[in-house]
């Protein structure tokens, strides 16, 4: 994979109220290190007064700490150790030791379970977000594990922060759906480069000839193997794919990390000769999500969960239900789901190949009811890999609200017998979740999929980005009543 994500380096500040003896955060948070199996910067400072959290930051900057680990190793002192997460340039976690021993609860008693409320009390006041785990205080090892589950979270902090999406031509016609407002994109710290499908036409063009075409061919022809079913079309869509590569590094900027959103129709096929669809995979598998139809947010919506999988993801529409022939054969009595718990996710051929039970490169079958099939070529077709998922979206509404949703499940062992990449997801009482959540929501057609169970970590994510947490959506348990829900239903 192309390095698009970030590697964070990890710094901890232990603080202490000064009517404590500063031994005991020091010596707590040297604990912390010892059990935490990573790579963690210990700030030697112990942070009692405004002036020592000058110098503890001082200290981190030097270090090029990325995210910070503020430790109450005592009660604390709240408005130092609020100034250092306010101050810190970056994503911080605030975390409070546990006493240690029934032998030792006079002198050696820090009472940063206590600390820790009024942490969390200045933290309101000045308008600040830090990470604070489901249960914030522990021992050394209970506090090395938070921080283990703070790292992700940091991470894709770290990287939306420093993220440009760069987008090709206007949403498609009647795709309103994904035409959110891009203010919340700068609120969150994106930077956006919105470009013309004609600049990507002219780019594409000077690329005719290039000489990286054929090898760029080749590692096509290896990916694909038996599945390569249109191979005269493979030069224009390696020409497609170093036209994108070269633009993203000409056009990065001051950003570190880049992803595209791109329009696929209905001029691109007549006017390029082909679909992006595989292109679009390959890069996803690299590290750079690449969404269709414009899905601006769509794309920070795989970034962020190719940041936390540290995997390929993909974006699928949540497309069509499972026929009840369908279920009462292949599903019903072998897989602990209801027919409304099902649905199929697809998309043209967007989906990466390693992500598919099985592939093939052709044209696209929708694409080519109304066009010669020779321009829709160059879509990659299979049935998604079973095992478990991550169905998930941050969203701006219309009015420029932040909202997201999460839900997990699986896609199921069952061959779906149709078209595009495409396959059989099961959530559990996705049929409430659907009407409650997706439609209520106002949410578009696209959702990302992570592989794999990540909704603990997304969650924390979408709250440190500033998603507010009535506003993030997930599939309520059955008996758990959804706000908008008919209690007779």
């Amino acid at each position: 994979m192309i390095n698009n994500t970030p590697e964070i380096k990890l710094g901890i500040v232990a603080v202490s109220r000064d009517c404590f003896p500063n031994s005991l955060s020091e010596n707590r948070r040297k604990a912390v290190v010892e059990a935490y199996d990573g790579d963690i910067y210990e700030c030697p400072i112990i942070v009692e007064n405004e002036i020592d959290m000058q110098n503890a930051l001082k200290d981190l900057k030097e270090a090029e700490c990325d995210a910070l680990v503020v430790y109450l190793g005592n009660f604390g002192p709240e408005t130092e150790e609020t100034l250092l997460v306010k101050y810190f340039d970056g994503p911080c976690m605030v975390v409070a030791a546990a006493e240690e021993t029934g032998d030792d609860l006079v002198g050696g008693r820090g009472d940063a379970y206590c600390g820790m409320l009024n942490a969390s009390y200045n933290l309101k006041l000045r308008n600040l977000k830090a990470y604070i785990p489901e249960y914030p205080v522990g021992d050394a090892q209970d506090v090395a594990e938070m921080i283990k589950e703070f790292v992700p979270i940091a991470t894709a902090v770290v990287a939306v922060r420093n993220l440009k999406i760069i987008s090709f031509g206007p949403r498609p016609m009647n795709f309103l759906a994904c035409n959110a407002p891009i203010k919340q994109l700068y609120n969150l710290g994106v930077e956006i480069e919105e470009n013309s499908e004609l600049d990507l036409f002219e780019a594409f063009n000077k690329h005719a000839g290039d000489a990286r075409i054929p090898e760029v061919v080749k590692d096509m022809e290896a990916e694909l193997g038996k599945g390569n079913m249109k191979p005269e079309i493979l030069p224009k869509l390696a020409q497609y794919e170093i036209t994108l590569l070269d633009w993203i590094e000409a056009h990065r900027g001051s950003r570190k990390y880049v992803t595209l959103t791109g329009k696929c129709w209905p001029a691109f096929q007549t006017q390029f000769g082909f679909v992006p669809c595989y292109v679009n995979s390959r890069l996803t598998k690299m590290g750079i999500p690449v969404s269709c139809e414009v899905d601006i947010y769509g794309t920070l919506s795989e970034f962020i969960g190719t940041v936390v999988s540290k995997d390929t993801v993909t974006l699928l529409d949540i497309n069509n239900t499972v026929p009840k022939d369908m279920y009462e054969s292949e599903i019903k009595g072998k897989y602990d789901y209801t027919l409304k718990d099902t649905f199929m996710g697809f998309h043209c051929g967007n989906t990466a190949s390693t992500k598919l039970s099985f592939c093939s490169m052709k044209y696209q079958m929708i694409m080519a009811r109304t066009l010669p099939e020779e321009v829709t070529q160059g879509t990659l077709e299979g049935d998604i890999v079973p095992g478990q998922i991550t169905f998930y979206r941050l969203q701006s509404t219309a009015d420029a609200k932040l909202r997201a949703y999460i839900a997990e499940g699986e896609v199921l062992p069952v061959a779906t017998r149709s078209f595009g990449g495409i396959g059989i997801f099961a959530i559990p009482e996705m049929g409430r979740f659907y009407r409650h959540v997706l439609i209520e929501g106002n949410y578009p057609h696209h959702g990302a999929v992570a592989f794999g169970h990540f909704g603990k970590t997304l969650f924390e994510v979408f709250k440190m980005l500033g998603v507010e947490v009535s506003e993030i959506g997930y599939n309520q348990p059955k008996g758990v009543r959804y706000p908008t829900e008919n209690p007779w239903a």
